[in-house]
């Protein structure tokens, strides 16, 4: 590190590198790394200062670690000079960083979401000249701002925006993990070290200065700092010090140790004020930080700028650290004391900051104190609402150690344990519920039980004791006189334990308990029973009562979001309400409520798959499978494998899908986890419809439900309705087919989503008279639910080509067939493919497998390429198929050269001339 007047020394190949960086058209990222004083901050002022005299708008940031804990500090820095105040900024996006920066009530978004948004600020920040953030000491950013700053940074192409992070070798931060590209910075060589010493101290003696080059590594902090402390006089004592710990003590210690050196030489009253600067985090450097509300500004400090501990910033005049190490070396060297007198300070400073004062209260307060314990459980909601669950945990159980009464404590702790369990945090989660549970004198906390629930649910896949235990708690609860709250947190377990059992004597057990609360159930409550149980007699109406519960869930906790999420997809309207499963579905481990997330990849899969996206459904799959085994989520990570084993058995990878069957019906059946069974089953039934195996598809499928009959609280029992029929069919059980399509209509089951009514009119279709069969399958084809299913469509067209052949009708079945065959094709269906072509052939026409046009396109591309002609925009097709704007960009340009055209405008004629040419 060298002052302002002083080149930098022997970083030549780093120095091209930032110029480079500098000088590149086109937006992306760098990270410099390395450990404390090699020099960092003073090529990351270099590169500004390069960029500015370039024409680019430079915004810099600057990590603190008294302020890691905050959620969204680092990125309100970042924002803040940029956000406009007028109307330029996309009103969604402009709501969803309202949230974050505590503007709004709005369910927390996502990382994408989060990400997203502030992609459009810094598009619109650079529209007239290009931009440069820069990020010092990233690793201290706190935990959501990184996030979001390390997806933003892998997504810069085509922007004018590049983002230079400096990052320190020792500290962990999201950034790690991110992918971006690195510049290590290693130690001077001893050449270069010695020029830079001889250029900053041209008079030492040869004995300091070999002292000096012996003792600081290479590192140019060391070397500019180290000649102060050692003089002729003392030479070897100090050497003897600084050496002494080098045989285990890192260089950042030494330093440490040095700056504490001056730091006790002064008079007591100064170094306490540096305290207070230090624990309120006042910037080290020449990086001048954008902060809201108050700050602490030192005073009477004059001790502290000779010895070199502080410096002016010459843009505000006030005093900051000469370099992060200062600040640590102070908050070691303080007594416990000293920390909290500074603490207490800083709290009355920040009484108008809610998350602030919490900090430096939780800090400042040692014997049980029920006002602080309020402000330390209101400060965790509001983290929560934001986004940082793992900070709102830490300050719950802070605020139960400081509560006064036992019931306080306990339940706060319950609540800390229900938050933690929301987020992946199982382990941490089960030592607050053993916590709560041990609380003398009172029983363990509503939070804590249901906690206890959700881990033995969620580790375990255990719906048996569960539900003794939660159905307890209940009626223990009514009995008790509990609030409403308490109640429906306790019901909506309850009934998320019985949608994984998927069992009917379970299930008539939570109604008689919903039915005993009475008009005392929340709504939300009777919506998700309606829906997670036995849909097929109660689901009439959900799809109405979602439209009014999304509308009404501005401020709803995330978990609220997720289990109306659910409650969608279980009526195939799950489309619909995109957008705000979209704000929460790449939320990040750590940084919200990971459970609800894990919940929301599985909807998205599930989506996908519905959609034919059959590529993108594995890929979430995978990431899944990481997410949920790396928390140690049994229960989830067999639903994901589920999900992979119903794609794989629809492509016909038959080993694969055989193999997910086996794993998760071993897992699955001696826990009474019938959700799961009943996948094993109906992956079992889909894997033999590919084989071409209708014996063991009928077996399977009627294992799920008998024919003419759907199992009450079974949600495959109407999903596989298409499977029975047509496995029945293809092995002479005619009756038994035409007898479960006429259950289907009887049941209504049209009126309960729109895939269930392709299914039921496509069935009745297959298995009624010639003279009705026609037009049902014209209905059927054209259902509006088809293009959202194709899946589905394409086994319906292959059923009417059938039909058509029989009928001694070639020329329409050919085209039935070929439009199957296509819709196959697509989806990567290549058992399902094959069979359609053969059938193709038995009806006169040679099998030739076209190589362009509509054709060409992947489903992903044709969904693309349909919305775009109906008029979407890349921004709102973007928000239907989880994708960025710019992506959806970037298929269209690959759209245009398969179907011969080189506009949007032309998009429309080209698919309709391909249906017509089919």
């Amino acid at each position: 590190m060298s002052d302002e007047r002083d080149p930098i020394i022997g970083r030549d190949r780093e120095r091209a590198l930032g110029a480079a960086f500098t000088g590149a058209r086109d937006g992306r990222a760098l990270v410099l790394r390395g450990e404390a004083g090699v020099g960092k901050s003073a090529l990351l002022d270099e590169v500004a200062e390069r960029a500015a005299g370039a024409g680019h708008r430079v915004v810099r940031a600057l990590g603190v670690e008294t302020e890691s804990g905050l959620p969204f500090a680092g990125l309100h820095q970042v924002l803040h000079p940029l956000l406009p105040r007028d109307a330029s900024l996309d009103r969604d996006h402009r709501a969803v960083l309202d949230v974050v920066f505590g503007g709004t009530a709005e369910a927390v978004p996502s990382v994408m979401a989060l990400g997203i948004a502030v992609l459009d600020v810094l598009a619109l920040a650079s529209s007239e000249e290009p931009l440069l953030l820069v990020i010092d000491d990233g690793h201290w950013f706190d935990g959501p701002s990184a996030d979001v700053c390390a997806f933003v940074a892998r997504r810069l192409s085509g922007y004018h925006v590049k983002i230079l992070v400096g990052l320190r070798t020792d500290t962990g931060s999201a950034f790690d993990a991110a992918g971006l590209p690195e510049v290590p910075l290693e130690p001077l060589t001893e050449e270069a070290a010695g020029r830079l010493l001889d250029q900053r101290y041209p008079g030492l003696t040869d004995d300091v200065r070999r002292i000096v080059l012996d003792n600081a590594d290479g590192n140019p902090l060391a070397l500019v700092e180290l000649p102060r402390s050692v003089t002729p006089g003392v030479a070897h004592t100090i050497a003897d010090d600084l050496s002494g710990g080098r045989r285990g003590v890192p260089l950042t210690r030494r330093l440490e140790r040095m700056y504490a050196r001056r730091v006790h030489e002064l008079a007591p009253a100064e170094r306490a004020e540096l305290v207070r600067g230090a624990l309120d985090g006042i910037e080290a450097g020449s990086v001048p930080r954008r902060v809201a509300g108050a700050r602490y500004r030192m005073r009477q400090v004059d001790g502290a700028v000779a010895r070199g501990l502080l410096t002016v910033d010459p843009s505000t005049g006030d005093f900051t650290f000469r370099h992060p190490l200062v600040r640590s070396a102070l908050v070691q060297l303080a007594t416990p004391n000293e920390r909290r007198t500074a603490h207490a300070a800083l709290a009355e400073l920040h009484r108008g900051d809610i998350e602030r004062r919490a900090v430096h209260l939780a800090a400042a307060t040692v014997d049980p104190d029920a006002e602080v314990a309020d402000v330390l459980e209101r400060a965790a909601h509001s983290a929560t609402r934001r986004g940082g669950a793992a900070t709102a945990v830490a300050w719950l159980t802070r605020a139960a150690e400081l509560s006064v009464t036992a019931a306080d404590r306990s339940r706060r702790l319950g609540d800390a344990a229900f938050v933690a369990g929301q987020s992946a945090l199982l382990d941490q989660a089960e030592r607050l519920v053993d916590e709560s549970g041990q609380v003398s004198g009172e029983p363990a906390h509503t939070g804590a039980v249901v906690t206890s629930a959700y881990v033995a649910l969620y580790k375990d896949g255990d719906v048996r004791s569960t539900h003794r235990r939660v159905v307890s708690a209940v009626e223990e609860a009514r009995r008790s006189g509990a609030d409403a709250e308490t109640v429906t947190r306790l019901l909506n377990l309850l009934l998320a334990i019985s949608q994984f059992s998927a069992d009917p004597a379970v299930w008539s057990r939570t109604d008689a308990v919903i039915d005993s609360v009475g008009d005392a159930a929340d709504p939300l409550t009777l919506v998700y029973r309606d829906s997670w149980g036995d849909v097929v007699r109660r689901g009439a109406g959900v799809r109405e009562r979602l439209d009014d519960a999304f509308a009404r869930m501005a401020g709803g906790e995330p978990w609220d979001v997720m289990r109306l999420a659910v409650s969608a997809f279980y009526v195939d309207a799950l489309g619909d309400f995109r957008p705000s499963l979209q704000r929460m579905v790449e939320r990040e481990k750590d940084a919200g409520a990971v459970t609800n997330v894990m919940t929301m990849l599985h909807l998205v899969m599930l989506d996908q798959i519905s959609s034919g996206a059959w590529d993108d459904a594995e890929a979430s799959g995978r990431r899944g499978l990481e997410l949920t085994t790396s928390h140690g989520y049994e229960l989830f990570a067999h639903q994901f494998r589920a999900f992979l084993g119903v794609v794989a058995a629809c492509r016909g990878q038959l080993d694969r899908a055989r193999e997910l069957q086996s794993t998760i019906d071993t897992w699955a059946r001696p826990r009474g986890i019938g959700f799961l069974t009943q996948y094993a089953e109906s992956i079992g039934a889909l894997a033999a419809l590919s084989a071409g195996d209708h014996e063991a598809a009928y077996v399977y499928a009627s294992g799920i439900t008998v024919p003419g009959e759907f199992t009450p609280y079974s949600q495959q029992a109407a999903r596989t309705l298409l499977d029975l029929v047509e496995a029945a069919l293809h092995t002479g059980r005619t009756e038994q087919a035409r007898t479960h399509a006429l259950a289907a209509r009887d049941a209504g089951l049209s009126a309960l989503s729109p895939r269930l009514g392709l299914l039921t009119t496509a069935a009745l279709a297959m298995t009624g008279d010639d003279a009705d069969a026609e037009q049902l399958f014209e209905q059927a084809v054209a259902h509006p639910a088809g293009p959202s299913f194709p899946f589905d469509l394409a086994r319906v067209r292959l059923a009417q080509g059938m039909w058509l052949r029989r009928a001694r009708r070639p020329k329409a079945s050919r085209e039935a067939f070929t439009r199957a065959a296509d819709l196959f094709e697509r989806l990567g269906a290549s058992a399902w493919e094959q069979r359609a072509r053969l059938e193709l052939r038995a009806a006169g026409l040679p099998v030739r497998k076209p190589g362009g046009g509509v054709a060409a396109l992947t489903a992903q591309e044709r969904q693309i390429a349909e919305l775009a002609a109906g008029g979407l925009s890349n921004k709102e097709i973007g928000a239907k198929l989880f994708l960025s704007p710019r992506t959806v960009g970037a298929h269209l340009y690959k759209i245009f050269p398969k179907l011969g055209i080189t506009s949007r405008a032309s998009l429309r004629d080209a698919l309709a001339n391909e249906e017509e040419d089919g």
